[in-house]
């Protein structure tokens, strides 16, 4: 986490400037004993039951009042750490015309997920991903020198992907509450510049899920869809967890596992003995890897799996001539990291078109190595761990069959010195035990998390595609304006911090998104010295900055405490006559689950309930 975490530390309650008084009676909060049948994630089955959210369509749902509150209160601690690091709040529109994707292509890298809306008159609109193309043409005409510059420029609203099976009910849904931010610069380095933006950014996410309660990780991640350079995720730990996170314990190194990178491994010499005579296999109508070594009787960690990549045509492929493929070998029981072939050949590439590499020469699921003798314009990449000598089984480049005993020298030959076009590092996904990449001797471990935020650095992406340029000063040329994004889920936030603190009861929330700091649950709702004492606690309360819900329901006391817990609130206070006989209330933390609450003088219950929230 960022040291400079000042705005992180302050109370909770004196960050609020005054608080609220409501009555459950008064509001919508349908607590229910059943889930949603699709619901397996415990923030789907929580929210629904604690009566936060109820599902309109499929990835579509209703914020109820309970969670309309948690998320204004995520978006407040946004608001105010983002103004804090220099930004500006707007609003975008939701609806986004095609044409702003003509020299991006997003519209391309986003495929089906990607809404698309034709209007009367015929022309496409998508319903926002994200913002790059609408900021930036913004910019260009309402920019037109570098004094204006640096800029950052932020807004929360609504954003729309077209997922093919929404799930995890908030996790992964349709529609969804986004904060996305755009950082705008002549420069890199200095003052200013995109470096100093990120780290401020950076900071202010620091701040943001600090302040939000969570147990969080930022993690080294790829850009995807969104492109650019430099990237970190922001990642809720919990069990749970959609995402795999990578971490070095001595270094504190951490990524996800599209990005980690492995530390040094051993590599094979290819000047191995072949183990025996090359053996064809007939291995005909197996759908995947094990199937295939179960039919041959190799183990999948034996056998050379060799994908099919496509060189798409752009600056790194002219300096690259005549490479056209790139065949990325990795054992049959790991996967190719696509980021990492990109990285080890210099390349932009993307999966190759089956029907294309078929035509080339390629024999789709049974290629091996030595396809690079074979076909013209093709580069071979090789990950350490299979670049090893010893037993190795391969397809036969040919369909339906495979090779057993492959030998790299043997095999494939003269070409494996030849530098430019064949290549050993790593090219696979990082796993648990892997050496560090950060300290010598340590091992990475792997935990679980829920992304909730993601910072790049875009570079020119956006700014060459639309041909946004400023005049720079220095030498009197124009050239493309850098920028920078930076994206939190909000509502996503706020399930990721009920699958981060759950028990069997129901949600635990953290003081600072709570929907209500304080429950008081008057035992007796029609007892009128349990109604004036739950008006002058909530009235203290209230002037003390906090927000309470009293319970004032007409039901049975195990209904209103199940509630209770199901809901979360931090903080319960409880009136009922033997207490307030002694001149007290029952006081209890939800998250205090093996107590059943003290009995606190009345004097003393605001200052407890404060030193309990800002705790």
């Amino acid at each position: 986490m960022s040291e400079d975490n000042t705005s992180a530390k302050r109370s909770v309650v004196t960050a609020t400037r005054y608080g609220v008084t409501h009555y459950w009676s008064k509001t919508l909060i349908p607590t229910t004993r059943e889930a949603p049948n699709d619901a397996e994630t415990p923030s789907h089955i929580l929210l629904h039951r604690a009566g936060f959210i109820r599902q309109v369509g499929a990835g579509i749902y209703d914020y109820l009042p309970l969670a309309w509150r948690t998320l204004r209160k995520i978006s407040d601690i946004v608001r105010e750490e983002m103004d804090a690091a220099g930004g500006s709040e707007m609003l975008m529109p939701a609806l986004e015309p095609f044409e702003l994707f003509d020299g991006t292509k997003r519209h391309e890298d986003y495929g089906d997920n990607l809404f698309r809306v034709k209007d009367r008159k015929g022309r496409m609109n998508a319903l926002a991903p994200t913002h790059e193309e609408v900021i930036t043409q913004l910019l260009i005409g309402s920019v037109s020198s570098y004094k204006a510059l640096p800029l950052t420029m932020y807004q929360i609203q609504t954003k729309f992907r077209d997922e093919a099976r929404p799930r995890a009910g908030l996790l992964r849904c349709r529609e969804f509450m986004m904060k996305d931010a755009y950082t705008f610069h002549t420069h890199v380095e200095g003052p200013g510049g995109l470096n100093e933006a990120y780290d401020a950014m950076y900071r202010a996410y620091t701040n943001i899920f600090t302040r939000c309660g969570l147990d969080f990780t930022a993690v080294e991640a790829e850009s995807g869809p969104i492109g650019g350079s430099a990237s970190h995720e922001f990642m809720v730990n919990c069990k749970s967890g959609e995402d795999t996170i990578l971490r070095c314990p001595v270094s504190g190194y951490a990524a996800n596992v599209e990005k980690c990178e492995i530390g040094e491994r051993a590599r094979g010499t290819f000047t191995e003995p072949a183990t025996g005579e090359l053996t064809e296999v007939h291995t005909p109508n197996l759908p995947g890897i094990d199937e295939v070594g179960k039919a041959m009787g190799v183990k999948p960690d034996r056998m050379l799996k060799t994908l099919v990549f496509a060189v798409k045509e752009d600056a790194k492929s002219a300096a690259q001539p005549g490479i056209k493929w790139v065949l990325a070998v990795v054992k049959g029981s790991q996967d190719a990291n696509e980021g990492k072939v990109k990285s080890l050949s210099g390349l932009t590439v993307t999966m190759a078109d089956e029907k294309a590499a078929r035509a080339a020469g390629f024999a789709i699921g049974y290629v091996s190595p030595r396809a690079i003798n074979s076909v013209p314009g093709t580069m071979l990449l090789i990950d350490s761990d299979a670049s090893l000598g010893g037993f190795w089984a391969s397809g036969a480049d040919k369909a339906d069959y495979h090779v057993k005993h492959f030998s790299w020298q043997r095999e494939v030959g003269a070409v494996l010195s030849d530098s430019d076009r064949v290549k050993v590092g790593d090219l696979r996904n990082a796993m648990e035990g892997d050496p560090s990449p950060r300290a010598a001797g340590s091992k990475l471990v792997t935990g679980r998390g829920i992304e909730v935020g993601h910072i790049f650095k875009l570079g020119t992406k956006y700014s060459d595609a639309m041909g946004f340029q400023i005049l720079d000063p220095k030498d009197n040329t124009r050239k493309s304006v850098i920028m920078g994004c930076y994206g939190i889920g909000v509502s996503r936030t706020m399930a990721a911090c009920v699958e981060m603190a759950n028990d069997e009861n129901g949600i635990i929330w953290p003081a600072g998104i709570a929907p209500y700091h304080v429950l008081i649950v008057m035992m007796k709702p029609d007892d009128a010295r349990q109604r004036e004492m739950a008006s002058k606690l909530a009235c203290e309360l209230v002037g003390a900055g906090v927000d309470v819900l009293v319970d004032d329901r007409d039901e049975r006391p195990g209904v209103k405490f199940k509630d209770a817990d199901l809901v979360g609130i931090p903080v319960r206070l409880t009136l009922g006559d033997k207490a307030l006989d002694a001149g007290g209330v029952e006081f209890k933390l939800r998250k205090d689950t093996q107590s059943k609450g003290d009995v606190v003088p009345v004097a003393d219950v605001v200052g407890k309930c404060l030193a309990a929230l800002n705790a």
